[in-house]
């Protein structure tokens, strides 16, 4: 029986986001490398993979995603605490944006748009990339723009 997380409640351990954009982004480059070889079946495959990955994350939140969960058992016991915990609402939009894009190449290469598969994968391993390596979360801060113009209103934890 696993023990329950200890800081689940109180926030999101930003290295998590981190390790699992780092993921992704590998995956997202290995997709863009079978597009260009003409392995176009296998990138579709492999970007669906990602998709649903990125709906997993969406749907369920960043704290219940899978390299979560890899990071929280893998990683995190290795490491010393966090400085600081994050609001999980922004990585959990990112995880959104992160499957409008993709979700969007596939639907255009179904309907046999010539490099839709290439270019969303491109433009989600840029994202992914920024955030894994520079901290950067692209979805994160298009979240905080959102609020600040009251599009979306911020999640208030009871």
């Amino acid at each position: 029986m696993s023990q329950p997380d200890p800081l689940a409640d109180r926030g999101v351990d930003p290295r998590s986001p981190r390790f699992g954009a780092g993921i992704t982004s590998l995956l997202l480059l290995v997709d863009l490398f079978l597009s260009l070889v003409g392995a176009t079946t296998a990138a579709f495959v492999l970007l669906l993979a990602i998709a649903l990955l990125f709906a997993w994350g969406a749907f369920a939140g960043v704290q219940r995603h899978p390299y979560g969960f890899l990071y929280r058992r893998l990683l995190r016991p290795r490491l010393g605490p966090p400085r600081e915990l994050e609001d999980p609402a922004p990585p959990t939009f990112a995880q959104a944006v992160g499957l409008l894009v993709t979700g969007l190449g596939l639907a255009l290469g179904l309907a046999g748009v010539p490099f839709a598969v290439p270019v969303a994968a491109t433009l989600a391993f840029i994202a992914a990339f920024l955030n894994s390596v520079f901290g950067y979360c692209l979805g994160c801060q298009l979240y905080l723009l959102l609020v600040r113009a009251r599009v979306i209103r911020r999640r208030v934890e009871a």
